[in-house]
C-alpha cells in the first residue's frame, strides 16, 4: 500500500489525531480515484447561501484522494453549523484566528497544495483584491498568495452584482496575478456557484500543472518570475561550514545514480548519449566526505578508473548497470530493500529505446533501416511511490533554451515527479557541454526557491548541491518538530 504523504506533514490541529484513530469520514478516500492522492487541499467557505454545496465538494475531493481542511468565515455559521464541515472532512474546522496562527499553519510555504474558495462572495473577492485581511478566509488567502500556493475561486452572487464593473475589475485583477476563477452558472438572474465537478476538474489540472495556469501558452511571463519564485543569485558558493554539515549528514543513507545507459538495436549496435559520469563522480566524493552511507548505481562512464580508485579507498556499495531497464530495476530494488534519506538521480538515462531489438546482427547490405523508438520508464517519477520520505533530487538537461524556459521545465519536472529538488542545466551553454569539466546549473526546490549559479567546476557544483540538500533537510526537520 502506498503511504498517504498528506498525513506525514504536520497536522494543522492536534485535535485531528485523537485516541480513536482516523476519522471514519476519511474511509471514502481514493474510492473514485487517486488524482489528488497525497495533496492537501484547503477549502474556504464564505457566507453565501450556496455554502451547503461545499459538503459535496469536500467529499468529491476526498474520494479522489485529497486530504481536505476547511476554513469558514464567521458569517457562514448563520447558514450552516460548523459540525457539518467537520463531519465531511474529518478534520477540525477553522473559523476564527488565534495565537495558534491557524492561517499561517495552514497556508504557509509548502503546508498545502491548493486553496479553493467555494462559494466566494463579492465581499470576499473585493477584500482579497485590495489586501484586506479581516476574516479567517481572507487571511488564509493573503498568506497563500505570498506563499505562492495555487488558488481557485468559485464566485456566487446575484447576476446584477456579478456584472458590477467594480467586481469585474477585482476579478480581472486577481486573474492577472494568477488566481484561477471557475465561472458561475448564469441563470434565473443569479450567478450560481459552479458545479463541484467543474471545480474538481480545475483543481486536478492546477495541482498537476501549476505553472501553466499562471502563465499563458505554458510559458512564465517575465513579470511573473519573481512573483512565482524566490530567486537567489549565487556568486560562488553557498556559505556553509563543512563540520556543521558533517554532523547532520553523517551516516545518513544516500542513493546516487550516475553515468549513461545504452539501448540495443542489435547485439552490437546501441543508442546512447555522451554523458561522462563526472557529475556523479563528484557527488559521490562529496557524499563520502560528509560521512554519508553511499550506494552508487553506475551506468557507463568515461572515468571508470577514477571510480575504481575511490572504491579502493572508501567503503561504499556500487551496482553496475548498462540499460535503462537495469538502471530502473537497480534503483527501485535498492529503494524497496531499505530506507534512504536522500536519492540523487544524476544518471543520464536514455529517454527512448528501440521498440524491438534484434537478437542477431542486422545485415549491412540492406538499402535502409527504419528504427521505431518508444519511451523508457521515467525512474524519477516512480521513486516516491516506493519511498515517500526520501529526499528526491532529479536532474533536467535542456539544449539552447532561455533561462525562463529552463526554470519552467525544471519546476514542471519537480511537480510531475514529486521531487524535493531539481538540478537543471543547459548543455548548449559554453563551458557546460556534456562531458565537460564545468557546469552551469539552476536548482529549484519545493519551496519555490530557485538558485542561479555561475559556471563552476563540477566539484564545486556537487558541493553546492549537497549544501542545498542539507538546507532543505534541516528546514524539514524544523517544520516537523
Amino acid at each position: 500500500m502506498v503511504e498517504d504523504k498528506s498525513l506525514s506533514r504536520k497536522s494543522v490541529d492536534s485535535n485531528d489525531d485523537d485516541n480513536y484513530g482516523l476519522h471514519p469520514s476519511k474511509d471514502i478516500k481514493c474510492t473514485l480515484g487517486n488524482e489528488l492522492f497525497g495533496k492537501r487541499v484547503v477549502i474556504c467557505v464564505t457566507a453565501s447561501v450556496a455554502c451547503y454545496k461545499t459538503i459535496d465538494l469536500i467529499r468529491l475531493m476526498m474520494r479522489h484522494g485529497a486530504e481536505v481542511f476547511v476554513v469558514i468565515s464567521k458569517a457562514v455559521e448563520k447558514f450552516m453549523n460548523r459540525e457539518y464541515f467537520l463531519w465531511a472532512s474529518g478534520n477540525s474546522v477553522i473559523s476564527e484566528l488565534s495565537g495558534k496562527l491557524e492561517h499561517v499553519r495552514i497556508a504557509n510555504f509548502k503546508t498545502s497544495d491548493l486553496i479553493v474558495v467555494y462559494p466566494c462572495t463579492a465581499n470576499t473577492i473585493g477584500k482579497f483584491a485590495n489586501g484586506i485581511d479581516d476574516t479567517s478566509v481572507t487571511s488564509v488567502l493573503s498568506i497563500a498568495l505570498g506563499a505562492r500556493i495555487p488558488i481557485i475561486i468559485a464566485p456566487a452572487m446575484h447576476d446584477a452584482m456579478y456584472q458590477n464593473i467594480i467586481i469585474k475589475q477585482n476579478i480581472q485583477y486577481l486573474e492577472k496575478i494568477g488566481i484561477v476563477f471557475v465561472n458561475p452558472i448564469l441563470e434565473e438572474d443569479k450567478a450560481k456557484v459552479a458545479t463541484v465537478e467543474s471545480v474538481y476538474l480545475q483543481s486536478v489540472d492546477l495541482v498537476r500543472n501549476q505553472i501553466s495556469n499562471i502563465a499563458k501558452n505554458n510559458v512564465i511571463p517575465d513579470d511573473h518570475l519573481d512573483w512565482f519564485f524566490c530567486k537567489y543569485s549565487i556568486k560562488n558558493s553557498i556559505p556553509l561550514g563543512k563540520e556543521q554539515m558533517r554532523s547532520f549528514m553523517k551516516n545518513k543513507k544516500i542513493l546516487i545514480s550516475t553515468g549513461s545507459t545504452v539501448e540495443h538495436i542489435d547485439p552490437i549496435r546501441v543508442i546512447s548519449n555522451t554523458s561522462s559520469g563526472k557529475m556523479g563522480y563528484f557527488l559521490l566524493k562529496e557524499a563520502i566526505d560528509l560521512g554519508l552511507d553511499v550506494t552508487l548505481v553506475k551506468g557507463l562512464t568515461m572515468i571508470d578508473l577514477e571510480y575504481s580508485k575511490l572504491k579502493d579507498q572508501f567503503d561504499f556499495k556500487i551496482i553496475d548497470v548498462r540499460t535503462s531497464q537495469q538502471m530502473l530495476d537497480s534503483v527501485m530494488g535498492e529503494l524497496a530493500s531499505k530506507p534512504y534519506d536522500i536519492t540523487i538521480l544524476a544518471a543520464a538515462v536514455s529517454d527512448f529505446k528501440p521498440e524491438f531489438s534484434s537478437s542477431s546482427k542486422i545485415a549491412t547490405d540492406c538499402d535502409s533501416l527504419v528504427l521505431k523508438l518508444v519511451p523508457t520508464s521515467k525512474i524519477v517519477n516512480q521513486v516516491k511511490y516506493v519511498q515517500s520520505k526520501t529526499f528526491l533530487v532529479g536532474f533536467k538537461a535542456e539544449y539552447h533554451v532561455s533561462d525562463r524556459i529552463l526554470l519552467e521545465r525544471s519546476y514542471r519536472k519537480l511537480l510531475d515527479s514529486d521531487a524535493d529538488m531539481v538540478v537543471a542545466n543547459d548543455v548548449g551553454t559554453e563551458g557546460a557541454f556534456i562531458g565537460s569539466d564545468s557546469n552551469k546549473i539552476v536548482i529549484v526546490d519545493k519551496y519555490k526557491n530557485y538558485y542561479d549559479f555561475p559556471i563552476q567546476n563540477k566539484e564545486s557544483v556537487a558541493e553546492n548541491i549537497l549544501k542545498l540538500i542539507y538546507v532543505n533537510l534541516s528546514k524539514q526537520r524544523n517544520d516537523d518538530s
